[in-house]
């Protein structure tokens, strides 16, 4: 079983991951297109953030229901766990995007 930092960081960089590969492959599919890549890097990069938060922490449902049991069941410790891996997708999903702006060309 992993630790509580050992899965932050692999929720993190996770999302850092989806952010990065989408926006880079969509670039990619821009240039075989023959659209513009690197606005059409920026554009998906700021979509597909919610998407790579999302498939960072492994689906919405399964947190929902660990909210609600650490909610409803009186387990703080659990709730706090949650939302901190939720701040963690949400960085990592961020940086993804910033790398992405600054790649091509800063906004």
């Amino acid at each position: 079983m992993e630790s509580f930092s050992q899965k932050m960081i692999l929720i993190l960089f996770t999302a850092l991951g989806v952010e990065l590969g989408a926006s880079l492959v969509g670039a990619l599919a821009a240039v075989i297109s023959h659209g513009p890549p690197l606005k059409t890097m920026t554009k998906l990069a700021y979509e597909i953030k919610i998407w790579a938060i999302v498939a960072a922490i492994g689906g919405t449902f399964t947190t929902i229901e660990v909210l609600e049991m650490g909610l409803f069941e009186g387990e703080l410790v659990t709730v706090i766990k949650q939302i901190l891996y939720i701040i963690s997708a949400f960085m990592g999903a961020q940086f993804g995007y910033v790398i992405i702006s600054w790649l091509a060309g800063g906004r």
